[in-house]
Order: structure tokens, then C-alpha cells, then sequence
């Protein structure tokens, strides 16, 4: 039934293939009568216009049903979001999918001039370490997942583990392959204008591994120097790597930032890669945040004299403290009415003036008309805490100094 359907199919787009020509050769209607006046083009193009625009609708499946094509309302509620608006907060559909694996870049400005100034380092210490014509260029700067970045590392390569002393944490550096071969030869004193010979299938070799390593130290030595204007860092090979599954030094859901080197060294060179962890660079997250290097910002005295105006006229209680002792419970529990307790002072002794435990003055207790005063006989004492304590605070001592 099915191949007789399909050869009506054919048979009837055969009769209007001959329907059209004749219309087109001679102004004569179509065969079989269903054609339109001779000299009516428009009209026939009309028709067959709302004819493809019926048939956009619908699609004949082999069996003669139809398959509804879905609309553009109902393709961005599958996708979860429209072209018209791609930032939604609440994203679903395949768009949820694909954003639960990427990962949402902090932006640091302050790391970002560190390289840039790594890249110029770099330019002047590889070309005094290959004696050769080296050119460094900044990739990129992203934000990856761990575990997805050592899924991407093309091999065979180089990862060595470099340990940040004063962060207490590690980080990656990684050498692909086409840069390793290019800096043995360089360093060995390959020619130049040759295609680069890669023996895939072995491990490098001691001396392979021991030059690359040195460059290694080279860039490390140059990140140290990039990284010193905000925070001094020392970075120390902890090991050389050939396989991904053991340079890891973070969770694998946890995020970093990778950043990608190109060194060109005229007809060869390759990439080299950072891969700092966030965790890595945490105790100066606060010192990359920062628009410019060396950025302070300056103290608010409107601010100030508000407070200063508050302060003023706050209301605290002070207590006068003639004398006070420290007698056993013993003795407290043996007291009775009519006992008598002896001070130990002169009739002429100070009264101490105190704000809860923070002693202020010192006076002499007497008599105002009906009321009990105390004649202050000493200047305030000077508090020991200062507005620099609190700016100490912050600091990386965290020391109380007292005037």
C-alpha cells in the first residue's frame, strides 16, 4: 500500500511538472483542465506560494500521518532560553545543562596586569636563556574546572607542580609537546627552518625532562618577580609529571584560573600553561581585586565628624569605687547583722573613677548640699587602644600595639 501510494506521489508531480512547462512554452491552460488562464503567471505564483506556506505546517510521515513542527515559543521553552533574552536568572532545558559545566569567571583586575607583566619578564629571561630570538604573547585568561582541565591536556606533555610557599598551596604549569621539542632543540642547537622530529610513544628522557625543567624554573623565577610588587611569593618545583592523574592538586570540581602562554622562538616554539587554583590565591583575593597596583583609598571626614558628633553625645555610666577586697566565702557566709567590716584606707584615700573595667580617673570623695560627689584630682588616662591598632588589625601581623 505504501509503494502505491508513493507511486501516485510521483505520478501527480509529474502531471504538474507538465502542467507548468506548458503554461511556460505555450499560453495554453494546463492538462487535464486544472490549470489557470493563459498569461496569468502571477496568479499561478500566488498559488503555489500559499501552497508551500500550508505546507510548511505539516510533514507526511511514510505511514500518511502528520508530524506537527513545533514553533518558536515551544523551541524556547525546550532550550530554555530565546535569542531575544540569553541571560535568564532561572536557567532550564538544555540551557541549564550547559552552564552546570562551565564556570563563572571572577573577574581580578590586578591578575591580569600580573601577566602582562609576566609577559614581559618572560620575553627578556627566554631570550637570554635560549640565546635566540624569543617572543612571548599573552593567550588568554579563563576559568576552568580542574578535573575538566587535566580531561583537556593534550598528550604526551610535561605538568610539573610548583608549591606557593608564603600561600601554602600549589599550582600547575603545564608544557605541551610541540614547545618541549622546540626547546631541546633550540638548546641542543638544532637547526633552523626544520620541521620538528616527535618520537610519540616513549617517555622523555633524563635530559629532555632536566631542560625542561629549567625553563621551568625560568618562568616560575619571572612569576615571582611579576607577583612581588603585591604579594612576595616563593615558587618551588615540588615534581615533573607525565601523566595527568598524578599532578592533581585539587578536587576535580573545584575552579581555577588557567591562563595560556604562547612562545614563539621564530619557525617553532608552543604553549605553556599556569593553572592556579582559587584556593591558591585566596589570601591575596583582596589585593587582586584592585583596580590598579598600590590602590588606597582615602578616609571620609563627613563620615568622621558624624560619628565624632555621636560619640559625644553618647551617654555612659561611671561608677566611683572607694574600696574593694576579696574575702572568703566562708567569712561571707558568717557575716550578721551588726558585724563590722574594716577598711584598709585613710580617711583621706581617692575614690577611683571606672567605666565598667577601664579605669578613668582618680578624685576625692565629698559633700554637695544633700548629695555625695567626687572632685576629679587627676587628668584622664589616656586610652590604650588607637585608630592604628584597628588599621593593624587588618594587617598580616595582627599585633595590638599600645602607644
Amino acid at each position: 500500500m505504501a509503494q502505491k501510494d508513493q507511486v501516485d506521489q510521483d505520478a501527480l508531480a509529474a502531471e504538474w511538472g507538465v502542467a507548468l512547462e506548458a503554461e511556460s512554452g505555450a499560453a495554453t491552460p494546463a492538462a487535464g483542465g486544472a490549470g489557470e488562464p493563459s498569461g496569468n503567471d502571477e496568479a499561478v505564483a500566488a498559488q503555489w506560494a500559499a501552497m508551500v506556506e500550508d505546507g510548511s505546517q505539516f510533514t507526511h510521515s511514510a505511514k500518511g500521518g502528520a508530524e506537527r513542527i513545533l514553533n518558536q515559543d515551544e523551541i524556547d521553552s525546550l532550550l530554555g532560553f530565546s535569542l531575544a533574552d540569553v541571560t535568564l536568572n532561572d536557567n532550564s532545558g538544555i540551557r541549564a545543562i550547559i552552564d552546570s559545566a562551565m564556570v563563572s569567571y571572577e573577574r581580578l583586575p590586578m591578575l591580569e596586569i600580573v601577566f602582562d607583566r609576566l609577559v614581559r619578564l618572560m620575553t627578556t629571561s627566554l631570550r637570554n636563556f635560549t640565546s635566540d630570538n624569543v617572543e612571548v604573547s599573552l593567550d588568554r585568561i579563563t576559568s576552568v574546572r580542574f578535573g575538566d582541565y587535566l580531561n583537556s591536556i593534550p598528550l604526551p606533555a610535561i605538568l610539573a607542580v610548583f608549591k606557593a610557599e608564603e600561600w601554602d598551596n600549589f599550582g600547575l604549569a603545564t608544557v605541551n609537546s610541540s614547545l618541549i621539542y622546540s626547546i631541546i632543540d633550540v638548546l641542543l642547537g638544532g637547526r633552523r627552518g626544520q620541521s620538528t622530529i616527535r618520537i610519540e610513544g616513549r617517555p622523555y628522557t633524563t635530559i629532555e625532562s632536566n631542560l625542561v625543567k629549567r625553563m621551568i624554573e625560568v618562568v616560575l623565577a619571572d612569576a615571582e618577580l611579576a607577583f612581588r610588587p603585591l604579594s612576595p611569593v616563593k615558587f618551588n618545583i615540588d615534581r615533573l609529571e607525565t601523566n595527568p592523574r598524578f599532578a592533581a592538586i585539587s578536587r576535580s570540581a573545584n575552579a581555577a584560573i588557567l591562563v595560556r602562554l604562547r612562545i614563539d622562538m621564530e619557525d617553532r616554539g608552543g604553549n605553556i600553561e599556569l593553572l592556579l587554583p582559587y584556593a591558591t590565591i585566596e589570601p591575596i583575593r583582596a589585593v587582586l581585586l584592585q583596580m590598579f597596583m598600590g590602590e588606597k583609598f582615602g578616609r571620609d571626614p563627613i563620615w568622621e565628624g558624624h560619628l565624632a558628633t555621636e560619640i559625644g553625645q553618647a551617654q555612659v555610666e561611671v561608677d566611683a569605687v572607694l574600696y574593694e577586697a576579696k574575702l572568703p566565702l566562708r567569712r561571707m557566709m558568717d557575716l550578721s547583722v551588726g558585724d563590722t567590716l574594716a577598711l584598709e584606707l585613710k580617711a583621706d584615700a581617692m575614690v577611683k573613677v571606672r567605666c565598667g573595667e577601664v579605669m578613668l580617673t582618680e578624685g576625692r570623695m565629698g559633700r554637695v548640699g544633700d548629695r555625695i560627689a567626687v572632685r576629679v584630682a587627676k587628668p584622664l588616662q589616656k586610652p590604650k587602644t588607637t585608630f592604628a591598632m584597628f588599621e593593624n588589625a587588618d594587617g598580616p601581623t595582627n599585633r595590638l600595639e599600645a602607644p
